[in-house]
């Protein structure tokens, strides 16, 4: 099969091969047996040592990462819900002032120290979301959120800043999708683009399959540092990532960034490889050997070390996003159920890690909307078009 993309482009994917992979890998090495001795790049270290740097293995009981919230901060929760919503507000405008949670809300404070300063993962378990109406969801989720950050991050043009994370194939023609987010499909090793903390809330899971995992990058790191240094100066050095018709028509700058003794990760693969509706532009530079070597690295040591997330109805789910990449293998739904995620973007001010100039552009972009502007889709909805009338 030949490869979609601009001429040049090396013979790689949206779903990596493994075979590809190691034979990439090998012909690379006897090419240039020395890129195992590559320097690395100016001040990025040997080897991370944080809490951050964990592996799956290291998890061995849900209770060190799933805060299981109890009967009466169920009902502080459906307080706070109905408070608010005599007030008359606007959702947008939810926050610790006005979504009071006197005993939960200092533990969701500790919480969202955990993200920036910890292991940079939680699971709030479980808001009972067969009570509530979808709009109810929507605010009660907006309002625990609050406590992690007040600072919700836009997802659309519109000034949308909740996404429903749904299988819309059987809606729209594959030319019209250009996520996997909005299929079936396994979802590869990836960060979320321009934010802090990423929060999946599920209203409902899959029939079968779909499990969310998660991976350390300060972990992979570690491992590349030491045996492939060459894929550390790859990663930190500008790729061209593919704005899928928008103008510019690609922007460049590196995944990899170390600025104030943290490693930051910024990337998903499809921006380099395309995906169903939205393959790799013709008119832009491909990418390098080099490049995809260091992707298929990237996904496969994140799959290494992954921990798989028991992801359950009424679960949300945290992430730090610039130290942990995510994942989901593919699932099966039916007409009765039907895997079905709310997700938010979010930053917290007062904990935020400092980012490299590079990134700054991406953060204004997402967090430029104000909370009387934002809106909140009841149900999905198809964003405005990349190169044609797709999903964003």
């Amino acid at each position: 099969m030949a490869t979609s993309g601009p001429p040049g482009q090396p013979d790689i994917a949206y779903h990596p091969d493994r075979s590809k992979w190691e034979a990439r890998t090998a012909r690379r090495l006897a090419e240039d047996p020395s890129l195992p001795s590559t320097p690395l790049p100016q001040g990025f270290p040997s080897k991370l040592r944080s809490p951050l740097a964990w592996e799956g293995k290291d998890w061995t009981d849900e209770s060190q990462w799933v805060y299981q919230l109890s009967e009466a901060e169920l009902k502080e929760l459906d307080d706070a819900v109905q408070s608010f919503k005599a007030t008359g507000l606007h959702t947008g405008l939810a926050s610790p002032r006005n979504f009071p949670l006197p005993t939960l809300g200092p533990n969701l404070h500790d919480l969202a120290n955990e993200l920036y300063n910890g292991r940079g993962f939680f699971v709030l378990r479980t808001i009972p979301v067969s009570s509530y109406p979808i709009a109810d969801l929507v605010l009660l989720y907006a309002g625990i959120s609050s406590y992690i950050s007040p600072v919700l991050g836009v997802q659309d043009k519109n000034g949308g800043v909740l996404a429903h994370i749904k299988d819309l194939s059987t809606q729209f023609d594959n030319s019209k999708i250009g996520s996997p987010a909005y299929t079936t499909d396994k979802q590869v090793f990836h960060t979320d683009q321009g934010v802090d903390v990423v929060a999946l809330f599920a209203l409902e899971t899959a029939k079968e399959g779909g499990t969310s995992r998660i991976s350390s990058s300060w972990r992979v790191y570690n491992e590349l540092a030491e045996k492939r240094p060459d894929l550390v100066k790859t990663l930190a050095e500008p790729w061209d990532l593919d704005e899928f018709g928008q103008n510019p028509p690609y922007t460049s700058r590196p995944l990899l960034y170390y600025l104030n003794n943290r490693l930051i990760l910024q990337y998903a693969r499809r921006y380099f490889t395309g995906f169903q509706g939205l393959p790799r532009s013709a008119n832009i530079p491909p990418i390098t050997e080099a490049q995809a070597e260091a992707l298929d690295a990237l996904h496969y040591l994140g799959e290494k070390y992954s921990l798989g997330l028991n992801f359950q109805k009424g679960d949300i789910q945290y992430i730090n996003n610039l130290a942990v990449f995510h994942a989901r293998d593919g699932f099966t739904d039916d007409e009765t159920q039907k895997r079905h995620l709310l997700r938010l973007w979010l930053r917290n001010e007062e904990l935020a890690w400092e980012l490299p100039e590079e990134l700054k552009p991406l953060w204004r972009k997402t967090f430029s909307v104000r909370p009387e502007d934002r809106t909140f889709a009841l149900e999905p909805v198809v964003r405005e078009a990349v190169r044609g009338k797709g999903l964003n």
